[in-house]
């Protein structure tokens, strides 16, 4: 007669903050985070002087280019094209280096929570 007794299953919970405790996920936040803040700062600097010069410096954004079209308009189309540039660049990056890492960690807690309903489904057939 054998005393060993099969360790319980750790909880969801458990196994989402050893998920994120592991290096995996830190390199995962890590490389997003590596993106996200310097094109933060980046796109938040060009917005700020988009403001600066149209407060302080009205007479080159008045500067008249083709017709009515002055520097202001295309500086302010300009912050559209930038931030659609930036969502574009964060896809690519997301693709390349965050899914990947991110699909890992997703395997491996859905292969850890099916392999849990695999052995509760066992334990209820022989019970």
């Amino acid at each position: 007669m054998s005393t060993d007794t099969p360790a319980p299953a750790s909880t969801p919970a458990e196994r989402y903050v050893a998920a994120q405790r592991s290096d995996e996920f830190a390199g995962l936040r890590k490389a997003l985070r590596g993106f996200v803040f310097p094109m933060t700062v980046a796109f938040f600097l060009w917005y700020a002087l988009y403001v600066i010069l149209s407060a302080y410096a009205r007479g080159f954004m008045g500067t008249k280019l083709v017709g009515n079209i002055n520097v202001a308009l295309v500086f302010g189309l300009l912050q559209f094209v930038s931030t659609f540039l930036i969502a574009w660049l964060y896809s690519r990056h997301a693709e390349r280096k965050l899914d990947p890492i991110a699909d890992k960690i997703r395997e491996e807690l859905s292969g850890a929570t099916d392999e849990q309903k695999t052995d509760e489904q066992k334990e209820e057939a022989t019970s």
